[in-house]
Protein backbone atom coordinates (compact mmCIF):
# COMPACT_ATOMS: atom_id res chain seq x y z
CA UNK A 1 0.00 0.00 0.00
CA UNK A 2 2.88 2.39 0.73
CA UNK A 3 3.77 2.39 -2.95
CA UNK A 4 0.66 4.47 -3.71
CA UNK A 5 2.43 7.63 -2.55
CA UNK A 6 4.68 9.12 -5.21
CA UNK A 7 5.74 12.55 -3.96
CA UNK A 8 5.39 15.43 -1.51
CA UNK A 9 7.33 18.59 -2.30
CA UNK A 10 6.18 20.47 0.76
CA UNK A 11 2.94 21.69 -0.80
CA UNK A 12 1.92 19.24 -3.52
CA UNK A 13 0.91 15.66 -2.71
CA UNK A 14 0.80 13.00 -5.45
CA UNK A 15 -0.18 9.31 -5.53
CA UNK A 16 -0.60 6.55 -8.10
CA UNK A 17 -2.34 3.20 -8.31
CA UNK A 18 -4.48 3.49 -5.17
CA UNK A 19 -7.25 1.27 -6.56
CA UNK A 20 -10.64 1.66 -4.92
CA UNK A 21 -9.77 4.96 -3.28
CA UNK A 22 -12.58 7.50 -2.93
CA UNK A 23 -11.28 10.03 -0.43
CA UNK A 24 -8.17 11.75 0.85
CA UNK A 25 -8.07 11.99 4.62
CA UNK A 26 -6.05 14.55 6.51
CA UNK A 27 -5.19 13.83 10.16
CA UNK A 28 -7.71 10.98 10.06
CA UNK A 29 -10.62 13.14 8.86
CA UNK A 30 -12.10 13.24 5.35
CA UNK A 31 -10.73 16.14 3.34
CA UNK A 32 -11.65 15.67 -0.34
CA UNK A 33 -12.91 13.04 -2.84
CA UNK A 34 -10.11 11.70 -5.03
CA UNK A 35 -9.35 9.09 -7.72
CA UNK A 36 -6.81 6.25 -7.86
CA UNK A 37 -4.24 8.49 -9.53
CA UNK A 38 -4.04 12.12 -8.59
CA UNK A 39 -2.45 15.04 -6.84
CA UNK A 40 -3.51 17.82 -4.52
CA UNK A 41 -1.83 21.16 -3.82
CA UNK A 42 -2.14 22.74 -0.38
CA UNK A 43 -1.95 26.54 -0.53
CA UNK A 44 -1.45 26.60 3.25
CA UNK A 45 -1.40 24.05 6.06
CA UNK A 46 -5.05 23.23 6.90
CA UNK A 47 -4.45 22.34 10.56
CA UNK A 48 -2.38 25.43 11.35
CA UNK A 49 0.59 23.27 12.35
CA UNK A 50 3.41 21.93 10.14
CA UNK A 51 2.75 18.22 10.76
CA UNK A 52 0.31 16.52 8.38
CA UNK A 53 -0.96 12.95 8.18
CA UNK A 54 -2.24 11.87 4.74
CA UNK A 55 -4.26 8.71 4.09
CA UNK A 56 -6.27 7.30 1.18
CA UNK A 57 -9.49 5.43 1.96
CA UNK A 58 -12.18 3.54 0.06
CA UNK A 59 -15.90 4.19 0.35
CA UNK A 60 -16.26 1.49 3.01
CA UNK A 61 -13.57 3.15 5.12
CA UNK A 62 -10.83 0.66 4.36
CA UNK A 63 -7.29 1.96 3.92
CA UNK A 64 -5.95 2.16 0.35
CA UNK A 65 -2.57 3.67 1.23
CA UNK A 66 -0.65 3.54 4.49
CA UNK A 67 -0.91 6.88 6.35
CA UNK A 68 2.04 9.12 5.60
CA UNK A 69 3.45 11.68 8.05
CA UNK A 70 5.02 14.73 6.41
CA UNK A 71 5.82 18.34 7.24
CA UNK A 72 4.28 21.25 5.43
CA UNK A 73 6.89 23.28 3.57
CA UNK A 74 9.47 20.47 3.57
CA UNK A 75 9.84 17.84 0.85
CA UNK A 76 9.49 14.23 1.92
CA UNK A 77 10.63 10.82 0.64
CA UNK A 78 7.66 8.88 -0.69
CA UNK A 79 6.06 6.76 2.03
CA UNK A 80 8.74 7.59 4.64
CA UNK A 81 7.39 9.23 7.78
CA UNK A 82 8.97 12.50 8.85
CA UNK A 83 7.48 12.36 12.35
CA UNK A 84 5.76 9.91 14.69
CA UNK A 85 2.77 10.01 17.01
CA UNK A 86 -0.77 11.35 16.96
CA UNK A 87 -1.96 14.00 14.51
CA UNK A 88 -1.24 17.61 15.44
CA UNK A 89 -3.96 19.51 17.29
CA UNK A 90 -5.88 22.15 15.40
CA UNK A 91 -4.33 25.60 15.68
CA UNK A 92 -5.83 28.89 14.59
CA UNK A 93 -4.96 29.81 11.02
CA UNK A 94 -2.98 33.02 10.52
CA UNK A 95 -5.21 36.04 10.83
CA UNK A 96 -5.66 38.63 8.12
CA UNK A 97 -3.26 41.54 8.47
CA UNK A 98 -5.88 44.20 7.77
CA UNK A 99 -6.58 46.56 10.68
CA UNK A 100 -9.70 45.81 12.66
CA UNK A 101 -12.76 47.78 11.50
CA UNK A 102 -14.15 50.67 13.52
CA UNK A 103 -16.93 49.74 15.88
CA UNK A 104 -19.58 51.62 13.93
CA UNK A 105 -23.23 50.77 14.47
CA UNK A 106 -24.71 47.93 12.43
CA UNK A 107 -28.44 47.51 11.80
CA UNK A 108 -29.86 43.98 11.92
CA UNK A 109 -32.91 43.70 9.65
CA UNK A 110 -35.33 40.85 10.38
CA UNK A 111 -38.43 40.52 8.12
CA UNK A 112 -41.21 38.62 9.90
CA UNK A 113 -44.32 36.75 8.75
CA UNK A 114 -45.96 34.41 11.28
CA UNK A 115 -43.96 31.46 12.76
CA UNK A 116 -44.05 32.97 16.25
CA UNK A 117 -41.88 30.34 17.92
CA UNK A 118 -39.09 30.77 15.37
CA UNK A 119 -39.30 34.55 15.60
CA UNK A 120 -39.05 34.47 19.38
CA UNK A 121 -35.99 32.22 19.30
CA UNK A 122 -34.38 34.50 16.73
CA UNK A 123 -35.02 37.69 18.69
CA UNK A 124 -33.98 36.11 21.98
CA UNK A 125 -30.66 34.98 20.52
CA UNK A 126 -29.92 38.38 18.97
CA UNK A 127 -30.70 40.20 22.21
CA UNK A 128 -28.62 37.77 24.24
CA UNK A 129 -25.50 37.64 22.10
CA UNK A 130 -25.16 40.96 20.26
CA UNK A 131 -22.57 43.50 21.34
CA UNK A 132 -23.02 47.24 20.96
CA UNK A 133 -23.18 49.25 18.81
CA UNK A 134 -26.13 47.66 17.04
CA UNK A 135 -29.76 48.29 16.21
CA UNK A 136 -32.46 45.67 15.62
CA UNK A 137 -35.08 46.45 12.96
CA UNK A 138 -38.10 44.13 12.98
CA UNK A 139 -40.47 44.35 10.00
CA UNK A 140 -43.76 42.51 10.50
CA UNK A 141 -45.10 41.83 7.01
CA UNK A 142 -48.78 41.81 8.01
CA UNK A 143 -48.60 38.55 9.94
CA UNK A 144 -51.96 36.81 10.28
CA UNK A 145 -50.98 35.14 13.55
CA UNK A 146 -52.01 37.50 16.39
CA UNK A 147 -49.28 36.02 18.57
CA UNK A 148 -46.70 37.94 16.50
CA UNK A 149 -48.20 41.24 17.63
CA UNK A 150 -48.17 40.12 21.25
CA UNK A 151 -44.53 39.04 20.95
CA UNK A 152 -43.33 42.25 19.30
CA UNK A 153 -45.19 44.39 21.83
CA UNK A 154 -42.72 43.19 24.47
CA UNK A 155 -39.96 45.14 22.71
CA UNK A 156 -41.94 48.22 21.68
CA UNK A 157 -40.16 50.59 24.07
CA UNK A 158 -36.70 49.04 24.12
CA UNK A 159 -33.95 51.41 23.01
CA UNK A 160 -32.23 50.26 19.86
CA UNK A 161 -35.18 48.17 18.62
CA UNK A 162 -37.29 49.49 15.75
CA UNK A 163 -40.60 47.73 15.03
CA UNK A 164 -42.63 48.40 11.89
CA UNK A 165 -45.75 46.64 10.64
CA UNK A 166 -46.85 46.58 7.02
CA UNK A 167 -50.54 47.35 6.68
CA UNK A 168 -50.73 44.82 3.87
CA UNK A 169 -48.45 41.96 2.96
CA UNK A 170 -45.65 43.39 0.81
CA UNK A 171 -43.59 40.23 0.47
CA UNK A 172 -40.16 39.39 1.83
CA UNK A 173 -38.11 41.55 -0.52
CA UNK A 174 -40.05 44.81 -0.14
CA UNK A 175 -40.16 44.28 3.63
CA UNK A 176 -36.40 43.81 3.66
CA UNK A 177 -35.87 46.93 1.55
CA UNK A 178 -37.99 48.85 4.03
CA UNK A 179 -35.65 47.70 6.79
CA UNK A 180 -32.59 48.64 4.74
CA UNK A 181 -34.01 52.16 4.34
CA UNK A 182 -34.70 52.42 8.08
CA UNK A 183 -31.06 51.47 8.71
CA UNK A 184 -30.08 54.85 7.23
CA UNK A 185 -26.27 54.96 6.82
CA UNK A 186 -25.48 51.76 8.74
CA UNK A 187 -23.98 48.59 7.39
CA UNK A 188 -26.76 45.98 7.46
CA UNK A 189 -27.13 42.35 8.44
CA UNK A 190 -30.00 40.63 6.67
CA UNK A 191 -31.19 37.98 9.11
CA UNK A 192 -34.03 35.52 8.56
CA UNK A 193 -36.55 35.21 11.35
CA UNK A 194 -36.04 31.43 11.55
CA UNK A 195 -32.41 31.69 12.64
CA UNK A 196 -30.52 31.70 15.95
CA UNK A 197 -27.12 33.29 16.53
CA UNK A 198 -24.41 32.70 19.13
CA UNK A 199 -21.49 34.41 20.91
CA UNK A 200 -19.57 37.13 19.07
CA UNK A 201 -21.54 36.55 15.88
CA UNK A 202 -21.82 40.19 14.83
CA UNK A 203 -18.23 41.08 15.75
CA UNK A 204 -16.94 38.20 13.63
CA UNK A 205 -19.16 39.06 10.65
CA UNK A 206 -18.09 42.70 10.79
CA UNK A 207 -14.42 41.77 11.06
CA UNK A 208 -14.58 39.43 8.05
CA UNK A 209 -16.39 42.03 5.96
CA UNK A 210 -13.63 44.57 6.57
CA UNK A 211 -10.62 42.36 5.87
CA UNK A 212 -10.57 43.85 2.37
CA UNK A 213 -12.23 47.07 1.16
CA UNK A 214 -13.52 45.20 -1.90
CA UNK A 215 -15.51 42.69 0.19
CA UNK A 216 -19.16 43.68 -0.14
CA UNK A 217 -20.96 40.88 1.69
CA UNK A 218 -20.07 38.29 4.29
CA UNK A 219 -22.33 35.30 4.90
CA UNK A 220 -22.33 33.06 7.96
CA UNK A 221 -22.27 29.27 7.84
CA UNK A 222 -25.09 27.14 9.12
CA UNK A 223 -26.46 23.76 9.97
CA UNK A 224 -29.06 24.14 7.23
CA UNK A 225 -28.41 26.69 4.50
CA UNK A 226 -27.65 24.89 1.24
CA UNK A 227 -24.25 25.90 -0.11
CA UNK A 228 -23.49 27.57 3.22
CA UNK A 229 -24.09 24.44 5.31
CA UNK A 230 -21.07 23.02 7.12
CA UNK A 231 -19.43 20.61 7.11
CA UNK A 232 -21.42 19.05 4.24
CA UNK A 233 -22.69 21.18 1.36
CA UNK A 234 -26.41 21.12 0.59
CA UNK A 235 -27.17 18.91 3.58
CA UNK A 236 -28.74 19.36 6.98
CA UNK A 237 -25.76 19.26 9.34
CA UNK A 238 -27.00 19.27 12.94
CA UNK A 239 -24.56 20.46 15.56
CA UNK A 240 -23.26 17.65 17.79
CA UNK A 241 -25.95 16.64 20.31
CA UNK A 242 -23.39 16.95 23.11
CA UNK A 243 -23.06 20.69 22.43
CA UNK A 244 -25.37 23.67 22.70
CA UNK A 245 -25.51 26.23 19.89
CA UNK A 246 -23.31 28.68 21.88
CA UNK A 247 -20.74 25.91 22.39
CA UNK A 248 -20.74 24.99 18.71
CA UNK A 249 -20.44 28.65 17.76
CA UNK A 250 -17.46 28.98 20.11
CA UNK A 251 -15.83 25.96 18.46
CA UNK A 252 -16.01 27.64 15.05
CA UNK A 253 -15.18 31.06 16.46
CA UNK A 254 -11.98 29.68 17.94
CA UNK A 255 -10.93 27.31 15.16
CA UNK A 256 -12.71 28.03 11.87
CA UNK A 257 -11.61 31.60 11.21
CA UNK A 258 -8.58 32.79 9.29
CA UNK A 259 -9.83 31.66 5.88
CA UNK A 260 -12.56 33.34 3.85
CA UNK A 261 -13.87 31.13 1.03
CA UNK A 262 -15.20 33.21 -1.84
CA UNK A 263 -18.39 32.62 -3.83
CA UNK A 264 -20.19 34.68 -6.48
CA UNK A 265 -23.04 35.23 -4.02
CA UNK A 266 -24.06 35.47 -0.40
CA UNK A 267 -27.13 34.09 1.33
CA UNK A 268 -29.71 36.28 3.02
CA UNK A 269 -30.35 33.92 5.93
CA UNK A 270 -27.49 35.80 7.65
CA UNK A 271 -25.61 38.17 5.36
CA UNK A 272 -23.60 41.26 6.32
CA UNK A 273 -23.82 43.95 3.62
CA UNK A 274 -21.72 47.09 3.57
CA UNK A 275 -23.69 50.28 3.15
CA UNK A 276 -21.26 51.31 0.41
CA UNK A 277 -22.45 48.34 -1.65
CA UNK A 278 -26.08 49.47 -1.44
CA UNK A 279 -24.99 53.00 -2.33
CA UNK A 280 -23.15 51.67 -5.39
CA UNK A 281 -25.65 49.19 -6.87
CA UNK A 282 -28.97 49.78 -5.13
CA UNK A 283 -31.07 47.53 -2.90
CA UNK A 284 -32.88 44.25 -3.58
CA UNK A 285 -34.93 43.89 -6.75
CA UNK A 286 -38.43 43.50 -5.36
CA UNK A 287 -40.11 43.46 -8.77
CA UNK A 288 -38.19 40.42 -10.03
CA UNK A 289 -38.04 38.61 -6.66
CA UNK A 290 -41.05 39.79 -4.62
CA UNK A 291 -41.05 36.83 -2.24
CA UNK A 292 -37.28 36.34 -2.07
CA UNK A 293 -35.39 33.28 -3.38
CA UNK A 294 -32.89 34.86 -5.73
CA UNK A 295 -32.93 38.47 -4.57
CA UNK A 296 -29.60 38.30 -2.69
CA UNK A 297 -27.98 36.39 -5.58
CA UNK A 298 -29.07 39.13 -7.96
CA UNK A 299 -27.76 41.83 -5.60
CA UNK A 300 -24.41 40.06 -5.32
CA UNK A 301 -24.11 39.60 -9.08
CA UNK A 302 -24.80 43.28 -9.67
CA UNK A 303 -22.22 44.10 -7.01
CA UNK A 304 -19.66 41.70 -8.53
CA UNK A 305 -19.96 43.53 -11.83
CA UNK A 306 -19.08 46.70 -9.91
CA UNK A 307 -15.98 45.08 -8.38
CA UNK A 308 -17.29 43.78 -5.05
CA UNK A 309 -16.37 40.37 -3.60
CA UNK A 310 -18.49 37.99 -1.51
CA UNK A 311 -17.01 35.75 1.18
CA UNK A 312 -18.02 33.19 3.80
CA UNK A 313 -17.32 33.81 7.48
CA UNK A 314 -16.51 30.29 8.64
CA UNK A 315 -16.33 31.37 12.28
CA UNK A 316 -19.99 32.45 12.48
CA UNK A 317 -22.40 29.52 12.90
CA UNK A 318 -26.11 30.33 12.64
CA UNK A 319 -28.84 27.76 13.23
CA UNK A 320 -31.47 27.92 10.48
CA UNK A 321 -34.91 26.28 10.55
CA UNK A 322 -35.57 27.07 6.84
CA UNK A 323 -38.99 27.25 5.17
CA UNK A 324 -40.66 28.35 8.40
CA UNK A 325 -42.78 31.00 6.69
CA UNK A 326 -43.38 29.43 3.26
CA UNK A 327 -43.17 25.66 3.72
CA UNK A 328 -40.99 23.32 1.66
CA UNK A 329 -43.20 23.07 -1.45
CA UNK A 330 -43.66 26.79 -1.91
CA UNK A 331 -40.00 27.41 -1.14
CA UNK A 332 -39.03 24.98 -3.91
CA UNK A 333 -41.37 26.69 -6.38
CA UNK A 334 -40.06 30.15 -5.50
CA UNK A 335 -36.52 28.87 -5.81
CA UNK A 336 -37.18 27.63 -9.34
CA UNK A 337 -38.75 30.95 -10.33
CA UNK A 338 -35.83 32.89 -8.90
CA UNK A 339 -33.26 30.70 -10.62
CA UNK A 340 -34.99 31.22 -13.97
CA UNK A 341 -34.53 34.98 -13.61
CA UNK A 342 -30.90 34.58 -12.55
CA UNK A 343 -30.14 32.35 -15.56
CA UNK A 344 -31.58 34.94 -17.89
CA UNK A 345 -29.72 37.86 -16.33
CA UNK A 346 -26.44 36.08 -15.59
CA UNK A 347 -25.90 33.15 -17.97
CA UNK A 348 -22.57 32.24 -16.36
CA UNK A 349 -23.81 32.43 -12.76
CA UNK A 350 -24.16 28.69 -12.13
CA UNK A 351 -20.78 27.99 -13.73
CA UNK A 352 -19.17 30.58 -11.48
CA UNK A 353 -20.76 28.99 -8.42
CA UNK A 354 -19.59 25.55 -9.49
CA UNK A 355 -16.05 26.78 -10.07
CA UNK A 356 -15.75 28.19 -6.54
CA UNK A 357 -17.95 25.90 -4.45
CA UNK A 358 -15.16 23.37 -3.89
CA UNK A 359 -12.24 25.75 -3.60
CA UNK A 360 -9.29 24.80 -1.42
CA UNK A 361 -10.36 27.38 1.17
CA UNK A 362 -13.82 25.86 1.34
CA UNK A 363 -12.36 22.34 1.64
CA UNK A 364 -10.28 23.56 4.57
CA UNK A 365 -13.28 25.16 6.27
CA UNK A 366 -15.44 22.05 5.99
CA UNK A 367 -12.56 19.81 7.09
CA UNK A 368 -11.90 21.89 10.19
CA UNK A 369 -15.60 21.77 11.14
CA UNK A 370 -15.68 17.98 10.61
CA UNK A 371 -12.67 17.63 12.87
CA UNK A 372 -14.16 19.93 15.51
CA UNK A 373 -17.47 18.08 15.51
CA UNK A 374 -15.65 14.75 15.84
CA UNK A 375 -14.25 15.88 19.20
CA UNK A 376 -17.74 16.29 20.63
CA UNK A 377 -18.10 12.53 21.08
CA UNK A 378 -14.89 12.32 23.10
CA UNK A 379 -14.35 13.13 26.75
CA UNK A 380 -12.86 16.52 25.88
CA UNK A 381 -14.63 19.48 27.53
CA UNK A 382 -16.98 21.41 25.24
CA UNK A 383 -15.73 24.71 23.81
CA UNK A 384 -15.52 27.34 26.54
CA UNK A 385 -15.02 31.11 26.75
CA UNK A 386 -11.40 32.22 26.41
CA UNK A 387 -9.90 34.54 29.03
CA UNK A 388 -6.64 36.48 28.72
CA UNK A 389 -5.12 36.90 32.19
CA UNK A 390 -2.67 39.74 32.61
CA UNK A 391 -0.13 40.58 35.30
CA UNK A 392 -1.22 39.78 38.84
CA UNK A 393 -4.32 37.98 37.57
CA UNK A 394 -2.30 35.30 35.77
CA UNK A 395 -2.10 32.91 38.78
CA UNK A 396 -5.91 32.73 38.80
CA UNK A 397 -5.71 30.34 35.86
CA UNK A 398 -5.05 27.38 38.16
CA UNK A 399 -8.63 27.72 39.39
CA UNK A 400 -10.39 29.35 36.47
CA UNK A 401 -9.42 26.50 34.15
CA UNK A 402 -12.33 24.53 35.61
CA UNK A 403 -14.68 26.77 33.61
CA UNK A 404 -12.63 28.88 31.18
CA UNK A 405 -9.72 28.46 28.78
CA UNK A 406 -6.98 30.73 30.07
CA UNK A 407 -4.23 32.49 28.11
CA UNK A 408 -1.56 35.14 28.62
CA UNK A 409 0.80 37.31 26.61
CA UNK A 410 4.46 36.39 26.76
CA UNK A 411 5.89 39.88 26.24
CA UNK A 412 9.47 38.71 25.68
CA UNK A 413 8.60 36.16 22.98
CA UNK A 414 5.66 38.19 21.67
CA UNK A 415 3.29 35.23 21.69
CA UNK A 416 -0.14 34.44 23.05
CA UNK A 417 0.13 31.17 24.95
CA UNK A 418 -2.14 28.80 26.83
CA UNK A 419 -1.81 28.66 30.60
CA UNK A 420 -2.66 24.96 30.68
CA UNK A 421 0.74 24.11 29.20
CA UNK A 422 -0.51 23.14 25.74
CA UNK A 423 1.71 25.71 24.06
CA UNK A 424 1.61 28.89 22.01
CA UNK A 425 -1.58 30.06 20.37
CA UNK A 426 -0.28 32.80 18.09
CA UNK A 427 2.54 35.21 17.41
CA UNK A 428 1.47 38.68 18.45
CA UNK A 429 2.41 41.58 16.22
CA UNK A 430 -0.90 43.40 16.65
CA UNK A 431 -2.53 42.75 20.05
CA UNK A 432 -6.04 43.73 18.93
CA UNK A 433 -5.87 41.50 15.86
CA UNK A 434 -4.46 38.64 17.93
CA UNK A 435 -7.27 38.92 20.49
CA UNK A 436 -9.92 38.94 17.75
CA UNK A 437 -8.43 36.17 15.61
CA UNK A 438 -8.01 33.87 18.60
CA UNK A 439 -11.49 34.53 20.00
CA UNK A 440 -10.42 35.98 23.34
CA UNK A 441 -13.68 37.03 24.98
CA UNK A 442 -12.47 38.44 28.31
CA UNK A 443 -9.33 40.36 29.28
CA UNK A 444 -8.83 40.13 33.05
CA UNK A 445 -5.99 41.88 34.81
CA UNK A 446 -4.97 44.16 37.64
CA UNK A 447 -4.64 47.85 36.75
CA UNK A 448 -4.92 47.01 33.06
CA UNK A 449 -2.60 48.85 30.73
CA UNK A 450 -4.56 51.42 28.64
CA UNK A 451 -3.09 49.98 25.43
CA UNK A 452 -4.42 46.52 26.34
CA UNK A 453 -7.81 47.99 27.14
CA UNK A 454 -7.86 49.68 23.75
CA UNK A 455 -6.86 46.46 22.01
CA UNK A 456 -9.63 44.57 23.81
CA UNK A 457 -12.19 47.19 22.79
CA UNK A 458 -11.15 46.99 19.14
CA UNK A 459 -11.26 43.18 19.29
CA UNK A 460 -14.70 43.09 20.87
CA UNK A 461 -13.46 41.55 24.12
CA UNK A 462 -14.72 42.73 27.50
CA UNK A 463 -12.33 44.01 30.16
CA UNK A 464 -12.37 43.12 33.85
CA UNK A 465 -9.95 45.02 36.04
CA UNK A 466 -9.33 43.32 39.38
CA UNK A 467 -8.21 46.66 40.78
CA UNK A 468 -11.84 47.80 40.64
CA UNK A 469 -12.99 45.32 43.30
CA UNK A 470 -11.77 42.35 45.29
CA UNK A 471 -11.87 39.78 42.47
CA UNK A 472 -8.11 39.66 42.35
CA UNK A 473 -7.73 39.60 46.10
CA UNK A 474 -9.07 36.07 46.50
CA UNK A 475 -6.18 33.65 46.83
CA UNK A 476 -5.82 31.60 43.62
CA UNK A 477 -6.37 28.31 45.42
CA UNK A 478 -7.07 25.44 43.01
CA UNK A 479 -10.66 24.24 43.36
CA UNK A 480 -11.80 27.49 44.97
CA UNK A 481 -15.43 27.58 43.86
CA UNK A 482 -15.86 31.03 45.36
CA UNK A 483 -13.16 32.43 43.10
CA UNK A 484 -14.65 30.86 39.98
CA UNK A 485 -18.12 32.14 40.87
CA UNK A 486 -16.77 35.60 41.67
CA UNK A 487 -14.94 35.89 38.36
CA UNK A 488 -17.81 34.42 36.35
CA UNK A 489 -20.13 37.04 37.83
CA UNK A 490 -17.67 39.80 37.00
CA UNK A 491 -17.35 38.51 33.44
CA UNK A 492 -21.12 38.30 32.95
CA UNK A 493 -21.55 41.81 34.37
CA UNK A 494 -18.84 43.18 32.07
CA UNK A 495 -20.55 41.52 29.10
CA UNK A 496 -23.93 43.01 29.99
CA UNK A 497 -22.35 46.46 30.19
CA UNK A 498 -21.05 46.01 26.63
CA UNK A 499 -24.11 44.32 25.16
CA UNK A 500 -26.38 46.15 22.77
CA UNK A 501 -29.37 45.29 24.95
CA UNK A 502 -28.05 44.84 28.52
CA UNK A 503 -31.40 43.91 29.99
CA UNK A 504 -31.57 40.85 27.75
CA UNK A 505 -27.90 39.86 27.77
CA UNK A 506 -26.85 36.58 29.28
CA UNK A 507 -26.82 36.19 33.05
CA UNK A 508 -25.62 32.59 32.80
CA UNK A 509 -22.65 32.89 30.49
CA UNK A 510 -20.30 35.52 29.14
CA UNK A 511 -19.67 37.15 25.80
Amino acid sequence: MAGAWTSWDGRRLAWHGAHGVTELRLDGVRFAPVAADGEYTFAFCPNGDVRLEFALHAADGSVCATPWHVRYGAAGQAGVDDWQGAPAPLRALPAATAPLPPRARVSIVVPIHNSTDCVQRCIDSVLRWTAAPARLILIDDASTDPAIGVLLARYARVDGIVIERNVENLGYTRSTNRGIALAEHDDVVLLNSDTEVGPRWLDALRRAAHVDPHIGTTTAVSDNAGAFSVPELEQYCPIPPQWTLPQAQRALLQQAGGVLPELPTGNGFCMYVKRALFDAVGVLDADAFPFGYGEENDLCQRAARAGWRHVIAGDVLVRHARSASFGHERRAALGQQGMAVLRTRYPNYEAHVGATLFSFERRVLDWRVRRLYATASTNAPPPRPRVLLDGRATPLSATLRSRFDCFAFDAQRRVLHALDGTGDLAVVSNPAAALAANAIEIVHGHALDPALRQAAELAGAVCVDAADDDAGAIAPDAGDAALVANCAQRYARAWRERAAWPAFASTEDVA
